[in-house]
């Protein structure tokens, strides 16, 4: 049986979240053994009370299997936090959710990736606004963020996908349930470049309060939010907050200081966030015009924990694979095998009798990737 089942059963118990489900990880090594433990075991756990009665009650009331076979059925992923795939962004922040369920691909390049948001009653403002971000950021290469609701966000992620881009929507109700339910067609596009995203169980309704939560994980995607338009009770403001907490950069869009759609934004501004005055200022300040070239880098630059601490270890002057192992203490053949590899990459050059130097433009490339990753980072952590 897939470990995921149980990963998908513990975390459709009611009071079950991120801090307990690590709790019993830690305390029983994995989701199954926290699954299939007995009542006693699970009371010694550490987990309240409550929370271990009600995972009892859950797990003789269902049948995992069939869940997992609905899920397969309607061609849903489920990504843990264990997995590769996993956005690292997302997974960085506190409470980040165990398991996420998954319509569409999540990419290397959503890694680069901002959340637009703002009210469901947009006017001729925001919605130019939200058609020019959306349409900036993905010509630029930085995949769009929202939560498919109802004006900015539907703005959005439509511009995105205009301008030819990437997008993840993030539902407040489960993957196979649209809300609302005219953007079915856009959902479709959606899936097709980029991702449908929800931590709600398959069969979730859009019940009102399922939304604020949700807002932590748009915000968790991105290295930076936009506030567009909203009131001062907006759910946008509550993504805005959640950026905040996660060291995540804010924006806002200054508006008419007698529009109510317009407080949320001009109460950011006053409390600290950037004004958006331009997208290029977005752009330049988070460093994401470059985008486009940090993608074309990857292409040749190290995929792999063993290819990186390798590709560190080699310079210009020739190396013997005796002196690289000694310097990485890896076995022989997972460094030969990796070095073969990185050959093919046009990232390392053999020069003769076992002996590897580092392609220089590489190399290069490598060094500005760095810097500029590093630059990232420091900006999104100063919010």
């Amino acid at each position: 049986m897939d470990e995921r089942l149980y990963w998908i059963g513990l975390n459709m118990v009611k009071g079950i979240g991120p801090k307990s489900f690590q709790i019993l990880l830690d305390h029983f090594g994995s989701a199954q053994a926290a699954w299939e433990a007995s009542p006693g075991r699970l009371y010694g756990s550490g987990v309240q009370k409550k929370k271990v009665e009600s995972l009892l009650q859950f797990r003789a009331s269902i049948d995992l299997n069939m869940i997992w076979a609905g899920i397969q059925e309607k061609g849903i992923d489920v990504l843990i936090w264990k997995d590769e795939e996993y956005p690292r962004r997302l997974r960085d922040i506190p409470q980040s959710p165990p398991v996420l369920y998954m319509r569409g691909e999540i990419t290397a390049q959503d890694s680069w990736a901002v959340s637009v948001v703002g009210t469901r009653r947009i006017t001729a403002y925001g919605r130019q606004v939200a058609e020019d971000l959306g349409s900036a950021l993905a010509r630029s290469g930085v995949t769009v963020v929202s939560g498919m609701a109802r004006g900015v966000d539907s703005v959005a992620h439509e511009a995105a996908l205009k301008a030819g881009g990437r997008t993840i929507a993030v539902l407040g109700s489960g993957v196979d349930q649209i809300y609302p339910p005219e953007n079915r067609r856009l959902a479709g596009e959606i899936i097709d470049n980029g991702a449908i995203i929800s931590d709600y169980a398959v069969g979730t309704p859009p019940e009102a309060n399922n939304f604020p939560p949700r807002n932590r994980i748009i915000a968790g995607l991105s290295i930076a939010t936009v506030v567009v338009e909203a009131n001062r009770r907006s759910g946008a403001l509550i993504t805005a907050g959640f950026a905040l907490d996660q060291g995540r950069d804010v924006y806002a869009v200054p508006g008419n200081i007698f529009a109510p759609h317009s407080a949320g934004p001009n109460h950011l501004i006053q409390q600290g966030a950037f004004p958006l005055i331009s997208v290029d200022d977005l752009l330049e300040s988070l460093d994401l015009s470059m985008v486009t070239e940090h993608q074309v880098a990857r292409q040749v630059l190290p995929s792999n924990a063993v290819e990186a601490v390798l590709f560190e270890a080699l310079g210009f002057e020739p190396k013997h694979i005796d002196e690289i192992r000694l310097k990485v203490e890896m076995p022989i053949e997972d460094v030969s095998a990796a070095l073969s590899l990185m050959e093919l990459k046009g990232m390392v050059r053999k020069v003769g009798g076992m002996k590897y130097v580092s392609v220089k433009e590489t190399k290069a490339r490598y060094l500005t990737e760095q810097d500029r990753i590093e630059k990232v980072q420091e900006g999104s952590n100063s919010g």
